[in-house]
């Protein structure tokens, strides 16, 4: 299927590893000139020579930046002035018990999940309604309407950001330009590889044994009873990115394997 990208020029946030890598790769694989956004330029350039081993012809510009930081989010203005998609993809997650995360905790989090996207979005929605095109995409979580009791902050950015998704979209209306929000699972990044690996060894077992076990003790409502591969979220993103996606518009849209118990 031919997603009519190859005039479009995207900015995917965070996108040197994990999802965010999956993401840029397939924007670009489908013709998109794609900026590749890392805090390092050694980070960034490792992920482009890793996009275009997948994809020779891929048209990609670094752009170094920490973009969870409100002072860096200015080199925008000079460096990525114009762009028909943006992927708020920056974030993190972070496994603490309620009552150990303090209040430093809990603005780091909102900073960096929320507030980069928030930045971002501020700047380029009125470029793209000016255009009558463009595409913004919020990269939140399952956790963002499941709650995870062993890191509730972070289900309070991701949630934070379907607020945010559907108030934006609510200021395209009559235009071109969508706002949606895709809802990952447990997906396997490179960091859930590293973890899977070393609780492998600590118990002596498999990594496919420890991933049934976590399916069938800690995400039991999971229909795949997998985690989901990065690819699989990025053919979403991508999809949803390009033009035949007209029709979507301040939607919550999820790739999570079922785990979601709810028709809605």
């Amino acid at each position: 299927m031919d997603l009519h990208l190859t005039d479009k020029t995207a900015l995917v946030t965070g996108s040197t590893a994990g999802i965010g890598l999956a993401i840029a790769k397939s924007l670009a694989t489908e013709g998109a000139s794609v900026y590749v956004n890392g805090r390092t330029h050694e980070r960034v350039t490792t992920a482009i020579h890793q996009i275009r081993q997948h994809c020779p012809r891929a048209i990609l510009f670094p752009f170094v930046a920490d973009l969870s930081q409100a002072e860096e989010v200015r080199k925008v203005e000079s460096q990525v002035q114009n762009i028909d998609i943006l992927v708020n993809n920056l974030g993190y997650y972070e496994p603490k018990e309620f009552g150990d995360i303090t209040d430093d905790d809990w603005l780091k989090m909102f900073n960096v999940n929320v507030m980069s996207g928030v930045r971002l979005s501020r700047y380029y929605l009125p470029k793209m309604l000016a255009q009558n095109w463009g595409r913004l995409i919020f990269i939140s979580s399952e956790s963002a309407i499941a709650i995870p009791g062993e890191m509730i902050h972070y289900g309070m950015s991701k949630t934070a950001q379907l607020a945010i998704s559907r108030g934006l979209a609510q200021l395209t209306t009559g235009t071109n330009v969508t706002v949606n929000s895709i809802l990952p699972g447990p997906t396997r990044s490179e960091g859930v590889e590293q973890f899977l690996a070393n609780i492998a060894i600590q118990q002596n077992k498999t990594v496919a044994q420890i991933e049934t076990e976590f399916f069938k003790n800690v995400r039991p409502n999971s229909l795949i009873n997998r985690f989901i591969s990065v690819d699989e979220v990025a053919n979403l993103v991508t999809y949803i990115a390009s033009p035949l996606a007209a029709a979507t518009n301040g939607a919550a849209l999820r790739v999570e394997g079922g785990l979601v118990n709810s028709v809605f």
